[in-house]
């Protein structure tokens, strides 16, 4: 026993840990960096390994790779750190960021604590490229297919890629049409069938890997489907421009005659209808039909007649489409507003438009006082730019016209398409070159309206 106390002295003086029986010295803690500098997407990274224990590096390391892929761990290798604690290791960076997390693993020593840890390659984006292939034209009411297609600067397709396709109307601003999702070879493709002509773009959703990217803007010009109106180039301009009407809808004509909504009515009481009229709200229809614009394209008008009539318009009219002779307009003479001049609608407003309408209780243009036949709503009157009136106060709208016909748009005798079509839907050409835009319809079994006081051409 002494000599045992002896040697444990001795060891103390050489300065010796002492250490209870059965009792061995505690493992250090370790640190497991990684790191790695980013890569394109399809290329290796260099991933970097240091383990340091207490801030001295660890040699001769064995640490162990793993990479998640598709939600399950798989092996990469072992690597073993060099004198610094240093390893490396080439590893493929994935498009997806959750397949990029690697897990290092060393498993310790005698001397050193094990240490896991996690780490997720940074991806370096390639540059996009968003390109749109579309016509430079189409027909109205059809429809036009554009394509889109996203690449890398490369050429490397996108695929399962969200394009947004967007659209813009003149100088509107930019609205979404469609999400289009590329497939294999970044290509997506939708129809569209916008009403005017209109520019188009793509704007890709940027993606972990490649970055986002606008196409150029492709214009799509908007075709009529009819035959757009020629004039002589020394035909003068209407004196008031109209906002083109809607639409038209449905096929073919499609003529709808109702009651007068209250909204209309509301509308034209004090302008085209007012106390004293001889035609009142249960007389009148409202019609609704499609026609052919100058410009070639299908609009829907409409006008309000007397009731015992407005079947016999509707019947003209739609000869007049299915022959695509064309209308400047049709709008409801109320949305002129009032004249004094008239002591209606204001027909001058309309006539200047070149309106084609019916129903105005109003005087006779250029003849104060006197009753007007659109009073009754059995007149219609059609182009009334290139069909001048010669009022008691001369020509209107115009006098240029007046001497000139045009085969679709203009007539100056009853040989013309459009009288023969009123006439064969008894609509009277009644002052002929007096008033070439006036018809007048005599319902089956009646007569024609004589107005008091209208000895020659009234309007």
């Amino acid at each position: 026993m002494r000599v045992l106390g002896f040697v444990v002295l001795v060891l103390a003086a050489a300065g010796g840990a002492v250490l209870p029986v059965g009792q061995s010295q505690a493992a250090a803690p370790t640190s497991l960096v990684l790191s790695a500098d980013p890569a394109y997407a399809g290329n290796d990274a260099t991933l970097a390994i240091r383990v340091v224990s207490q801030g001295d590096p660890v040699p001769a390391a064995p640490v162990t790779l793993e990479r998640r892929l598709d939600g399950a761990w798989t092996a990469i290798g072992t690597v073993t750190t060099d004198t610094e604690g240093r390893a490396t290791q080439p590893v493929l960076v994935r498009k997806e960021p959750g397949n990029n997390l690697v897990r290092a693993t060393y498993a310790g020593d005698a001397t050193h604590d094990p240490e896991t840890t996690r780490y997720r390659l940074p991806i370096r984006k390639r540059n996009g490229k968003v390109t749109i292939d579309a016509p430079r034209e189409f027909v109205d009411e059809r429809s036009a297919r554009i394509g889109v297609r996203w690449t890398t600067g490369e050429g490397e397709p996108v695929a399962r890629g969200v394009v947004r396709l967007e659209k813009r109307i003149t100088r509107g601003e930019w609205k979404l049409v469609a999400k289009l999702r590329t497939n294999a070879e970044g290509r997506a493709a939708t129809r569209v069938s916008p009403r005017e002509d209109s520019h188009w773009r793509a704007r890709s959703v940027g993606l972990p890997w490649v970055e986002r990217d606008t196409s150029r803007t492709h214009f799509l010009d908007n075709l009529p489907p009819g035959v757009p109106v020629s004039l002589p180039a020394a035909a003068p301009s209407p004196r008031r421009h109209l906002k083109p009407q809607a639409h038209a809808r449905g096929r073919g004509p499609n003529p709808q005659i109702t009651r007068i909504p209250t909204k209309v009515w509301n509308h034209m009481t004090g302008i085209t209808w007012h106390r004293g009229c001889p035609v009142g709200r249960a007389g009148l229809r409202l019609l609704r039909i499609n026609y052919w614009d100058y410009q070639g394209y299908r609009r829907r008008g409409e006008l309000v007649a007397a009731a015992s009539v407005v079947g016999q318009m509707s019947r003209a009219l739609a000869a007049m489409y299915r022959e695509k002779l064309p209308l400047r307009s049709m709008y409801r003479v109320d949305h002129f507003g009032w004249s004094s001049r008239v002591r209606g609608g204001d027909d001058y407003a309309s006539m200047n438009a070149g309106n084609t309408s019916a129903f105005n209780c109003r005087d006779v243009v250029g003849r104060p006082g006197v009753r007007s036949p659109h009073s009754y709503g059995r007149s219609l009157d059609v182009n009334t730019w290139e069909n001048p009136y010669r009022s008691a106060q001369g020509l209107v709208p115009n006098t240029w016209w007046q001497s000139h016909s045009h085969p679709r748009v203009a007539w100056r005798s009853r040989s013309h398409a459009v009288v023969r079509i009123m006439t064969n839907h008894g609509l009277r050409w009644t002052y002929g070159l007096g008033d070439t835009q006036h018809f007048d319809a005599v319902p089956p079994g009646g007569r024609l309206i004589r107005v008091p006081g209208c000895t020659q051409h009234c309007d």
